[in-house]
Formats: C-alpha cells, sequence, structure tokens
C-alpha cells in the first residue's frame, strides 16, 4: 500500500493505492484562502498540517496500517517562510497572489539571462518575487527569514522534522537553474538569498526521510519512508502516464494547466510557456498556465444563487447550445499564459435580458476553453508538438465541458480511470518508485481509457468564428485593467 499525499489549494486530499495500481481509499480536507487586499491570496501552512491530519485520519485504519511509502505533491510557488525555529512568519503568499508585479519587472531588469537560468518570465506567481515583495514592505519578516519552503515541503518538515524539496516543485521558485536542476547562486543573490535558505534538492523519486516516531504513531504506521514527490501538476502527469515526449494533459483544477511532457530542456519564456523539470530524473516538460478555471464555475454557481457547481453544469447541459452574445473573460486571478498580466480581471460581456444562470454558465464554459487555446497556441508557438492530450482534476467528470474543450482546441481528450484523482495518485505511484523495486515504465503507465471525446466540427467552426472577439475584448481593455489595478 502507498499513500499519496496532495496539498492542493482548496483542500488535502489523501488516497491509497495497492500494488495493483488501483486507488483503494480516499479523503480529502477542505482549505479556505486569504484575500486580505486586491491581487493577495494567502493560508496559513497551519491549516495544511491540520487538513493532512484529517485527511490521513479519515482514511480506513486498516489499510493505513500496509503503507510502505508516502509520497507528496502540492500547489506549486507558494512562499513559506519559517524563523530560526522553523515557526512559519506570516502567512504563505500563494501561487495565484498577483501583488508583486513590480518585483518581478525589478528581477528581469537585473538579471539579463534569467529566461535562460530559470526557463520563465518573472511572474508574480512565481515564488521569489514575492521573496522580493516582503523583502520592500516587510523588511523585518525577510531579515528573520531563515528557511523558505513550499506548500507541500512544509508538510513534510512537519512528518519527517527535514527542510527538502523536489526538483519539479522547486524549478517553479525562479531560484533554480533548471537545465542543470540546481540552486541557482545567480537568482538567489538578486533576492537576497543564498543556498542555506534552502532546502535540498532531491529528484521526485528519491528518499528524503522518514516519519517522525510519535506521527507514525498516531496515524497508525510505521516509520515508512517519505519520497520527494512533485509539484502538482508533474505528479498528476506521473498518475496519468505522461511522461515521454508528446504526451500531454490538460487539467482541470483550480487553475488550469497545459502540461507537456519533454525529454529535454526548451525553454520559451517570450510566449509565456514555463519549462521545469519533470518528477522524473532527466526528463522535463513544458506548460501553459490559466489561472482560474474550474474555479470559474464555482464563481459563477455563487454568482447566479445556485447550489453548487454540479447544479450549474445541470441548467447549462439541459440548455445544450452555445452562448449568442455572452462572452467571459477567465481572468478572475489575473493571468499568466499568454498575458503576463496579473492585473487582468474577469469579464461577463453581451448581457441581455434574454441572459439567464444556463447562459452565464455555458459562457464560462466556453470563456476557459477559449484561454487553454491561447495557452495551446502558445506551445505550438515554441514548437512543441503534442501527440495525445488526457484530461485530469475535478473538471474532467464533465463530458459536456469536455466536448466544448476538444472543440475549442480542434483536439481528441482522452479521459482515463481516476483522472479526477490527479496529484494524489501521482504522489503515490512516486512514493513507490522511492523503493527502488520497480522501474518507472512499469508504474507510470496510462491507466485505462474511459472515453474519447472528439471535437464537435460545428462547435470547432463557431468557436474559431468567436475567438478572435475573445482576443480583441482582452486587448482592448487591458489598459483599464492597469489603471483600476
Amino acid at each position: 500500500m502507498y499513500l499519496g499525499i496532495d496539498v492542493g489549494t482548496s483542500c488535502v486530499k489523501a488516497v491509497l493505492v495497492d500494488d495493483d495500481d488501483a486507488v483503494v481509499d480516499q479523503a480529502s480536507a477542505t482549505l479556505a484562502i486569504s484575500r486580505l487586499h486586491p491581487l493577495w491570496s494567502e493560508q496559513h501552512p497551519a491549516d495544511w498540517w491540520a487538513a493532512t491530519n484529517r485527511a490521513v485520519a479519515s482514511l480506513d485504519p486498516n489499510l493505513r496500517a500496509q503503507v510502505k511509502s508516502v509520497g507528496l505533491a502540492g500547489q506549486m510557488h507558494g512562499a513559506t517562510l519559517l524563523d530560526k525555529n522553523m515557526q512559519a512568519l506570516r502567512p504563505a503568499i500563494l501561487w495565484n497572489d498577483g501583488r508583486s508585479g513590480a518585483e518581478c519587472a525589478d528581477l528581469e531588469a537585473s538579471v539579463a539571462d534569467l529566461g535562460q537560468i530559470t526557463g520563465n518570465r518573472a511572474m508574480p506567481g512565481f515564488t521569489a518575487p514575492k521573496l522580493q515583495w516582503v523583502r520592500t514592505h516587510e523588511p523585518e519578516v525577510f531579515a528573520a527569514t531563515k528557511t523558505v519552503l513550499l506548500p507541500k515541503d512544509y508538510v513534510r518538515l512537519r512528518m519527517t522534522g527535514d527542510t527538502a524539496s523536489d526538483m519539479s516543485d522547486s524549478a517553479g521558485t525562479l531560484w533554480l537553474d533548471v537545465a542543470a536542476r540546481d540552486w541557482s547562486d545567480t537568482m538567489l543573490t538578486a533576492t537576497g538569498l543564498d543556498r542555506s535558505h534552502m532546502p535540498t534538492l532531491f529528484e521526485g523519486t528519491a528518499v528524503t526521510g522518514q516519519l517522525r516516531a510519535e506521527l507514525a504513531e498516531a496515524w497508525g504506521m510505521t516509520r515508512v519512508p517519505v519520497v520527494a514527490g512533485g509539484g502538482d501538476n508533474a505528479a498528476g502527469a506521473i498518475g496519468v502516464g505522461v511522461v515521454r515526449p508528446g504526451d500531454a494533459f490538460l487539467s482541470l483544477g483550480t487553475s488550469g494547466v497545459l502540461f507537456l511532457a519533454n525529454d529535454g530542456y526548451r525553454p520559451n519564456p517570450a510566449g509565456g510557456v514555463h519549462s521545469f523539470c519533470h518528477a522524473l530524473p532527466n526528463r522535463w516538460h513544458q506548460m501553459s498556465v490559466i489561472l482560474s478555471a474550474a474555479s470559474c464555475v464555482d464563481w459563477a454557481a455563487r454568482l447566479c444563487g445556485v447550489e453548487n457547481a454540479g447544479s450549474l453544469f445541470a441548467l447549462v447541459e439541459a440548455r445544450g447550445m452555445p452562448t449568442t452574445t455572452e462572452m467571459f473573460l477567465p481572468y478572475l486571478s489575473g493571468e499568466r499564459t499568454p498575458h503576463n498580466d496579473p492585473d487582468a480581471k474577469g469579464v461577463m460581456f453581451g448581457l441581455t435580458h434574454e441572459t439567464d444562470a444556463a447562459a452565464l454558465g455555458q459562457a464560462v464554459l466556453e470563456g476557459v476553453a477559449f484561454a487553454f487555446r491561447d495557452g495551446l497556441d502558445a506551445l505550438l508557438d515554441s514548437g512543441a508538438t503534442l501527440d495525445t492530450i488526457t484530461v485530469i482534476g475535478g473538471g474532467a467528470r464533465s463530458a459536456y465541458w469536455g466536448k466544448i474543450l476538444a472543440s475549442a482546441l480542434g483536439r481528441p481528450l482522452i479521459y482515463r480511470d481516476g483522472g479526477e484523482v490527479g496529484p494524489a495518485f501521482g504522489a503515490a505511484r512516486l512514493a513507490r518508485l522511492g523503493l527502488g523495486t520497480d522501474a518507472i515504465e512499469d508504474v507510470c503507465t496510462p491507466p485505462p481509457i474511459i472515453d474519447i471525446v472528439e471535437p464537435d466540427e460545428r462547435l470547432t467552426d463557431r468557436f474559431a468564428a468567436r475567438r478572435p472577439a475573445f482576443r480583441h475584448l482582452y486587448s482592448t481593455l487591458k489598459s483599464s485593467f492597469t489603471e483600476t489595478a
């Protein structure tokens, strides 16, 4: 039995996977986000740890007792600042926090080869600009900071007592030399830090420590090894077998990701494409990222007074037709690919007296699909080749949305067994690989195909005709977003 833990944004998820690669139990514990000011997004590290304990405690105790190893996945980029006693100095600044735009500009001006070193533009979502913001606005906190950890690695610290991280998650900090798979002294110096502030780096399949004795007793387990794991997207890729060049997945979580596996380092920061290490040794990946995906559906449900996202999906499917005048820009948390614009805002355009909750919901599903198409175009512009696209994440449950997405992308989408489990399942697979008894090729296989959703030719033509208006709406409003930020 292998335990995978995913420290997400909306919840911590724990899954138990057996030797036949089947999920035999799973549980989750919800998390809340604090937004004290515009562009801010924070969580307290203690909440991650409390939610982790709740999720693990909800798993079958008889199965927990059979766990051989633990793997970790988690939301990327979160700046967790610890003092000399390993206590959190402030709430963690999350991946979808947009306050550090000025610091991004300063970093790009001060480090001429930043894009080549890190594989990315300096964007507010990354960790290094957040530290620059703290350095400027909370100098006493910055001075007291002795260790900087990512969210899942804070949970690891509480589990094992070790400060460690994996390559895939660390690649999202802007402190990693992504080609060399090592910390960049140039980038650390640019933010007033050095290697002493950083955790020890491991490949995603390596053991970083063991469960503390008192925690193993509390969880009803032995002192099993804890494996490095991966950032949520890299771990999600492991879970659905996206490990070979040309394999891709589309993730419909809080954010949205189009992830492409590579066998080499191919940076293209100018297009807003991310280039990171994969969670497997000597492999890399590219991503286009939209900051709000399935979370847009939750937002629309609240706005319309509908009970939940599932109820809104039901209304939209019952309506069963594309929008006529309505159009949605899904930039509720700003945007990364391709705009790199933390000031971008969500927009619902083209409302009439006939617009109802179902029409708004349809516009949201189409708007997210158009944003994914922008991301696909950015990947293709970098010379990427996508052979297959698998869908993962909570939004993967909706076949109706799948038809919209496939039609907007102009490509078939593959739905696999367990695709909604996502990074937690990948973390459990990495936990298994950490024992060193199985080959990567034997563990990281694609799960069985449940369905393949083909593009609808009529929808593809309709969406292609409407996408220029979608892009024009953003370009027209861009200056207003900046002025009102």
